[in-house]
């Protein structure tokens, strides 16, 4: 305590061998030293996460990331109600899971993570190639290009419209794009993992690639003169979408084969990158896909 403090302060100015003074009254008897308290015993914690790890987390991401053949999951942690939930999944894929509280998982995720009582600690996805992903693709196939989208949530929220509609593949920048982390892969809601994404250095030689594969590049962009209805149908395309504000940089705008835009009211100046993705994606979709089964013109 503080008084424990001053005597032994004081007994370093004095001295190892020199008395104390003595007061009136006698010397001052030696005095009991007050116990000291002892913080109360707590259950220890299990270390949920390891550095360089990344913390997926929510029952659709971390079950699209256990059933990912690519994925490498290093540990699995839920709580009782998570277990219930996750457990046949797990059982499946030979995953012993780590029984924690639910607090333990709130302390080591972001405040407004919504985990659902499941997380894993798992290692990034191995990089692809772009070479790679375009030799594996059918004759008609279809690729979304992001360009700058760092918002986890409609970066999520885009990857779940491309899976509900049958894009092949995501093309990224490697820089100044949204990490392929836990909050991406909630919003994604488990495609994240169902879906090849493309980091790439250099976006505009990725779209010149592309076309040297057949791809028509296609650009939405808000102030284009055409609209998605002017779409040259085509059996291979690669949509474009720019972020909010910037919308697409101009030296890949430069290398799209058409830019257009979505006709919405004057009254409201645009939308949502996310809400603009799935408008595009599906009528983009369905004009290619009405192409392919159009009847052959007689000869």
């Amino acid at each position: 305590g503080a008084t424990g403090a001053k005597q032994g302060n004081a007994e370093r100015r004095r001295g190892p061998d020199r008395p104390a003074r003595a007061e009136s009254g006698g010397a001052r008897p030696p005095q009991p030293r007050p116990p000291q308290s002892r913080p109360p015993q707590s259950r220890p914690q299990r270390r949920v996460g390891r550095p360089g790890g990344l913390l997926l987390y929510g029952l659709h991401a971390v079950a699209a990331a256990i059933r990912n053949p690519r994925r490498q999951i290093h540990g699995l942690f839920a709580t009782e109600e998570g277990m219930g939930r996750l457990g046949e999944v797990a059982r499946k894929a030979g995953l012993r899971i780590t029984p924690v509280a639910a607090a333990d998982l709130d302390r080591r995720l972001p405040r407004d993570a919504v985990h659902q009582g499941v997380v894993i600690e798992a290692a990034p996805l191995p990089p692809l190639t772009l070479d790679r992903v375009i030799a594996v693709q059918k004759e008609r196939s279809f690729f979304l290009v992001l360009d700058q989208i760092t918002d986890p949530r409609n970066f999520g929220a885009i990857l779940r419209t491309a899976v509900a509609l049958g894009v092949q593949a995501v093309i990224v920048p490697e820089r100044r794009s949204a990490e392929l982390g836990g909050a991406t892969a909630k919003a994604a809601s488990g495609a994240l993992d169902l879906l090849p994404i493309v980091e790439v250095v250099n976006l505009a030689r990725a779209l010149e690639r592309l076309k040297q594969a057949g791809y028509r590049i296609t650009g939405l962009d808000g102030e284009a003169e055409q609209t998605l209805a002017d779409a040259t149908p085509a059996p291979r395309r690669a949509l474009v979408l720019g972020s909010e504000g910037a919308g697409i940089r101009r030296l890949v705008g430069e290398g799209c084969d058409e830019i257009l835009k979505i006709e919405i009211d004057r009254r409201m100046e645009s939308l949502n990158v996310s809400v603009a993705a799935a408008i595009a994606l599906f009528e983009l979709v369905r004009k290619d896909r009405l192409q392919d089964d159009a009847p052959a013109p007689a000869s």
